[in-house]
């Protein structure tokens, strides 16, 4: 292995190989070891592995003495990126499952492990009024519950979820179709910097990667396979997010669709979807409460046992406190609180979805 070139270095170096993909990298990982190693296998080793071609061996036997895996690196670094490989704590379960997962992401940002508590949000870029103003409503409250959103930084609803979460002071994180060096579209680029100080960007792709046609497919089956769940908010019968939705559902994802008025071809994907066995949504407490029964249900699986502790909203934290003393009914806590009836309820609610609270009969509520 040439000198100074680490593990990360040496996966990244196969990475770049062209034509080389992550299944056939795990390939040669499982069959000769560290990618260290692979880099410093013989022809004869390399041409032992399926769908090794002479073009791969040379690219691979290359690569190690190459330096562009190290140049991309210093590049990465530069703008205060790293990598993300699957070795890392944060590298999301869910994603381990899809067969052609990504070796490894570029990133820009934080990741933490309130991430593993994540909802996808997809559809169009050419959406309406509708489209924008639900995706605000339920992102925002997804992401004051503690989920983190995860988008493609796409024109539209993509923009809205990543807009609201943020608007919570909520996690989200953006996977994208081109290189970090090629932020797209560019009018998002001052969104793209917001989300960095609440989360992630991330690619698959090199540094100066453009996008084109090809590269979204891509960039849709890891927005898909990051979380268990996805929400598909408005998307015409050719949408790409019907792809993502579809790719949700091959992997075994719970997909979650907003219906929509059946003359407008805006909505045509998602009522097609709720048709297809999609669980319609009207609110985001319809995905919370199944969060919930899924998450006390989940015993070892990758959901975890209960829903992040988050710092509460301020509305939320004001009725934990009028309750501290007891039991308080629903009359009280909206005189007390100096909250709206509406704020109050909406509050009591998520509150409950938290197992913060618990009503009582006669709408009364105390602490858990």
């Amino acid at each position: 292995m040439p000198v100074g070139m680490n593990e990360d270095i040496a996966l990244l170096a196969l990475h770049l190989v062209p034509n080389l993909g992550p299944v056939k990298i795990r390939r040669l990982l499982a069959e000769i070891g560290p990618a260290e190693s692979v880099l410093n296998a013989t022809s004869a080793q390399l041409r032992r592995i399926n769908g090794i071609s002479t073009e791969l061996d040379i690219g691979i036997r290359s690569a190690a003495t190459d330096g562009v895996a190290q140049r991309e690196m210093d590049r990465l670094e530069s703008h205060g990126g790293w990598l993300l490989t699957e070795n890392h704590p944060f590298y999301p379960k869910p994603l381990h499952q899809l067969h052609n997962a990504p070796v490894l992401l570029e990133a820009l940002g934080t990741l933490t492990e309130a991430d593993r508590h994540a909802i996808s949000i997809v559809g169009s870029r050419h959406c309406s009024f509708y489209g924008m103003e639900t995706t605000k409503h339920f992102s925002f409250r997804l992401a004051s519950a503690g989920l983190t959103i995860v988008s493609g930084l796409a024109r539209g609803i993509d923009t809205a979820a990543h807009q609201a979460a943020l608007a919570a002071k909520g996690r989200t994180i953006a996977v994208i179709g081109s290189g970090i060096g090629q932020l797209y579209p560019r009018e998002n680029q001052a969104l793209a910097q917001r989300i960095t100080k609440q989360g992630a960007i991330l690619s698959e792709f090199p540094f100066d990667s453009p996008p084109n046609p090809q590269t979204f497919p891509y960039r849709n089956r890891i927005v898909a396979g990051w979380s268990m769940d996805l929400l598909v908010v408005e998307a015409g019968e050719k949408s790409g997010a019907l792809i993502t939705a579809n790719l949700a559902t091959d992997q075994g994802r719970q997909v979650y669709a907003i219906p929509g008025p059946i003359d407008r071809e805006s909505s045509a994907g998602t009522n097609r979807l709720i048709q297809q066995g999609a669980k319609l949504v009207t609110c985001a407490e319809d995905i919370l409460e199944e969060l919930q029964e899924l998450f006390r249900h989940a015993g070892n699986g990758s959901r975890g046992d209960s829903l992040p502790a988050l710092p509460l909203p301020p509305e939320e934290t004001i009725l934990l406190e009028a309750l501290a003393t007891g039991e308080r009914s629903l009359e009280e806590l909206i005189s007390n609180s100096g909250l709206s009836p509406a704020q109050t309820i909406a509050s009591l609610l998520s509150l409950e979805l938290k197992q913060r609270v618990r009503p009582m009969p006669g709408q009364w509520f105390a602490r858990t």
